[in-house]
């Protein structure tokens, strides 16, 4: 009994002992929290997406306290929600740039080849690890929905032509979509970019042609037609330099025998 009655004793005093020092180490190591930090959390749309660059609405709100970021940067709050965090803070709201997914494809049931009918878990990842999932375009988008899926603002549905569309306007550049396609088929893009490559095939002429109708051909003429260092061909694809600031203008899709190259309204 006495042995037992020392245990509880020594257990007693030790949890004693560590709950001291943890008090003291509290009272010592806390560093305060700006109380701004919660009230801007508390004034954002919670749903720690992460389009902001941040980890989620907690660490955004403490980057706009501390002045690394500005409130217009939250691309899923309202305007009127990024004035009120800018009124509250006293800080320039500033402008931020639409960002919205793009799809760089546009064969779908109409206009690409299928080599085989696949049969088996409805995720494009998984038919992506079956021969490709049975389209002949092997680089083309399979139609079973994962980034609808993962798309936590349903901005994204399936249309009747088998690809899937994306809602500008409920779309907040998350980039869910673009981690879901196993194809590599979505970039975030500024809205105000309205010329689209909608292909990724890395085969030209009618080795293209002959898997998807609207697939590239490599034939070069929308570099030609565009303003010098707007459009580069490489790898048989033409490649947009968004970041030069050289204006695009829909007549750089005009000679385009497939249609492969778009402009989006």
């Amino acid at each position: 009994m006495i042995s037992f009655l020392i245990a509880i004793g020594i257990m007693i005093g030790v949890t004693f002992f560590f709950g001291v020092l943890l008090a003291m180490a509290y009272r010592l190591l806390r560093v305060e929290e700006d109380p701004r930090v919660s009230a801007t959390e508390g004034m954002l749309p919670g749903t720690n997406c992460g389009a902001c660059g941040q980890p989620g609405c907690a660490g955004f709100a403490q980057a706009v306290v501390n002045g690394e970021i500005q409130p217009s940067k939250c691309s899923v709050a309202s305007p009127d929600v990024v004035d009120e965090i800018a009124q509250f803070l006293g800080v320039d709201a500033g402008e931020a740039e639409k960002r919205v997914a793009r799809l760089h494809c546009a064969g779908g049931k109409a206009q690409a080849h299928q080599i085989a009918e696949y049969h088996g878990f409805e995720s494009c990842r998984a038919a992506s690890v079956v021969s490709g999932g049975g389209k002949g375009c092997s680089w083309g988008c399979l139609g079973l929905a994962d980034c609808k899926v993962a798309c936590t603002f349903d901005a994204i549905a399936m249309n009747a032509n088998g690809l899937p569309a994306v809602d500008a306007d409920k779309c907040t550049a998350c980039g869910d979509c673009v981690e879901a396609c196993p194809k590599d088929l979505f970039e975030l893009l500024p809205v105000n970019q309205r010329l689209l490559v909608q292909c990724k095939s890395a085969l030209s002429g009618e080795a293209a042609t002959a898997l998807c109708s609207v697939a590239c051909d490599a034939c070069g003429r929308c570099a030609a037609d565009a303003v010098p260092g707007l459009i580069e061909m490489r790898d048989n694809l033409p490649r947009i330099d968004y970041q030069s600031g050289l204006t695009a203008t829909r007549a750089v899709t005009a000679r385009c025998p497939t249609g492969a190259i778009r402009w989006i309204e």
